[in-house]
């Protein structure tokens, strides 16, 4: 049987394939054509790429090179065209290698290997399904499954159990799936994370329409998995739950829930919290009250018409970044409150549309698509981490942390300063003095700081003193005019599960454990907490580079692999003995005091707590964090 990956067949005429030869991604187009024509040689050819950095899919060749290597692909699928299209002949691994390294133009260390020929799926798309190491066990009649939560985790969560026949019912707050993609409706909104990487391993998508979707098309893409795999029929909608409480009499999960029915009672045996680090909206509480339209950038108000409007957006870190630009020739005028500047990252491709030749290449050269997703993981997938690492004896800290993240800062310095040669006062504002990725690092093609520069919109660094009936005070004491107040505040992030309450065994509160520190080993489990697994949860989010998609894959398959434990053994509940939970924690928090998100020199992080302590982010590599998270350790959990 034909593999999905090697593509759909095709008759297009030599001129239709050279027009679509125009419009891809030559190293990746090159590597397709080894399938197509069993010829490694290309790979010793005179054209090879020269490196990979994030966004770029060109390989830093000249045009003469990319000239070259179009004449050199036409030959090859016009010859595998004219053959019936015949599905390629499985690739040996060393011969994969080969192909990894010609595609990023740099060495891919062996340790990473089995982890990108799993992302590739070229034998196998879907090798992450199963994890019962038991085809033949039986889930008892009583053994079920509650997922809080329809996001991209959960939605992840019930496929994996309905394919592993495991009984599920998902409770979702939202009247429909996608989470943040279902919340997030503000103008502007598009995911920072390339989309042919930003979708499920197993379910790649080949017809988004731009690099860098906006949100409708990445709420479709959701809606149209969950209904491939029938979780719909499997979602309570529009329902929230309250709370959790374990009875350890029966080993079950006792879930108080409510929706349009009322409020109700739920029981299962394992409980999966789904609901994120980025669900519940933060508003600061600010002295005063605003007469007019105000709403925060994760509950939009599409009923106010802004246009025309004196409009004031306080906060402008990833989501401000988007909306201004989207609103900013709607206004009649836009001022920005921003307590401190962001880094920006050059990505010309932010907003551009996947063109059509692309578009082809997708969809019916062999394997193309796999190794075009491949090219956009390797190169962000643990080499942030560097510019991320503290070097203690490197000076002044307090603008960059080691001499690759100095280069980090210039470089990005270059690129806000090329956009500002003639305008030193708004520059001023919107170059950060902080060191580089110490926050989110926000993609840019510009659109910002030209935003900045028209003659209705004015970017002011400052906070927020008081709110008046017709405006906003800001710190420094300067009063401007609102008729619509937006807040682009983010979200709790340092309160999971929040206002959910979680008592596990002993009636242990799960947010009261945690206080000001939430855990979890492997971001996963927590002790005390029997059939209890978070996604998403403490210690799991990206700022280094990866996909969160990515993660997720790693939580939802440890999490499967600890449920199968529990059938396969006959037991009745699993929970992380405290000393590896307590290690884990302790080696991540000092692991995370090396890199650059607890410096002490940066205000207004969002990532820290109070204490200065960093306790969403994952500070370990990528391919550590999937090797750990590839099958569970059976001696570092207490199984009843």
């Amino acid at each position: 049987m034909r593999s999905q990956q090697a593509g759909l067949r095709f008759d297009d005429s030599d001129d239709e394939i050279r027009a679509a030869l125009e419009d891809v991604s030559i190293p990746t187009l090159l590597v397709s054509c080894v399938h197509m024509s069993g010829d490694a040689s290309i790979l010793d050819g005179p054209v090879r790429p020269g490196g990979a950095m994030l966004n770029e899919i060109q390989g830093y060749l000249s045009e003469e090179d990319k000239l070259a290597a179009r004449e050199l692909a036409f030959d090859v699928i016009r010859d595998y065209r004219d053959r019936g299209c015949p599905e390629p002949e499985p690739v040996d691994q060393s011969l994969v290698k080969k192909m990894m390294e010609f595609v990023v133009g740099a060495a891919v260390a062996d340790e990473y290997v089995p982890m990108m020929l799993e992302e590739l799926g070229l034998e196998r798309l879907d090798t992450r399904a199963d994890v019962s190491g038991n085809t033949g066990r039986v889930v008892p009649d009583d053994f079920s499954v509650v997922i809080i939560g329809c996001g991209m985790s959960g939605l992840l969560a019930a496929i994996r159990l309905g394919q592993a026949g495991i009984p599920y019912v998902v409770v979702e707050k939202n009247a429909g799936p996608g989470g943040t993609w279902y919340a997030n409706t503000y103008p502007g909104a598009r995911v920072d994370v390339g989309n042919h990487f930003y979708c499920y391993s197993f379910e790649p998508s080949d017809h988004w329409t731009e690099y860098f979707a906006r949100q409708p098309e990445i709420l479709e893409y959701f809606t149209a998995v969950m209904r491939k795999y029938g979780v719909d029929e499997h979602v309570r909608w529009s329902t929230e739950v309250t709370g959790a409480t374990w009875d350890d009499e029966t080993s079950t999960w006792v879930i108080d829930v409510g929706g349009p029915d009322g409020r109700e009672t739920l029981r299962a045996r394992a409980l999966i919290s789904a609901v994120g680090q980025l669900s519940t909206p933060h508003v600061p509480e600010v002295p005063g009250s605003f007469a007019g339209p105000a709403f925060h950038t994760a509950r939009w108000d599409h009923g106010v018409d802004l246009t025309g409007k004196d409009v004031v957006m306080i906060g402008a870190g990833a989501t401000g970044f988007q909306v201004a630009p989207a609103i900013a020739d709607t206004v009649g005028s836009l001022t920005v409150l921003q307590r401190t500047a962001q880094w920006m990252f050059p990505n010309p491709g932010y907003h551009e549309p996947v063109g059509s030749g692309m578009q082809w290449a997708l969809r019916h050269l062999p394997f193309y698509a796999r190794w075009f997703r491949f090219l956009i993981f390797f190169p962000s997938c643990d080499a942030g981490l560097a510019a991320a690492k503290v070097d203690p004896a490197w000076e002044p800290q307090q603008t960059s942390v080691s001499e690759i993240n100095d280069f980090a800062r210039m470089m990005f310095t270059e690129w806000i300063e090329s956009q500002l040669p003639d305008d030193p006062d708004l520059l001023a504002k919107v170059l950060p003095d902080y060191p580089a990725t110490a926050k989110r690092t926000l993609q840019d093609n510009g659109s910002w700081l030209r935003t900045l520069t028209r003659d209705n919109v004015d970017l002011v660094r400052a906070g927020v003193r008081h709110l008046e009936a017709d405006g906003v005070v800001d710190s420094e004491g300067t009063k401007h005019h609102a008729d619509v107040l937006v807040w682009s505040t983010g979200f709790a992030y340092n309160e999971p599960l929040a206002p959910m309450t979680i008592r596990g065994r002993g009636g242990v509160d799960l947010r009261e454990h945690w206080g000001t520190r939430p855990r979890a080993y492997l971001g996963v489990t927590v002790p005390s907490f029997p059939n209890f697994f978070c996604l998403y949860g403490p210690g799991t989010n990206l700022a280094s580079g990866g996909s969160i998609i990515f993660a997720s894959e790693c939580e939802v398959r440890y999490t499967m692999a600890c449920i199968e434990a529990l059938l396969n053994g006959g037991h009745r509940t699993i929970e992380p003995k405290l000393s590896v939970y307590d290690d884990y924690y302790d080696r991540s928090q000092a692991e995370m005091r090396t890199m650059v998100w607890a410096s002490p020199h940066i205000e207004h992080n969002y990532y820290q707590n109070d204490d200065g302590e960093v306790h969403g982010l994952n500070p370990w590599r990528l391919v550590d964090y999937w090797d750990w998270t590839r099958t569970v350790d059976l001696d570092d959990y207490q199984l009843q």
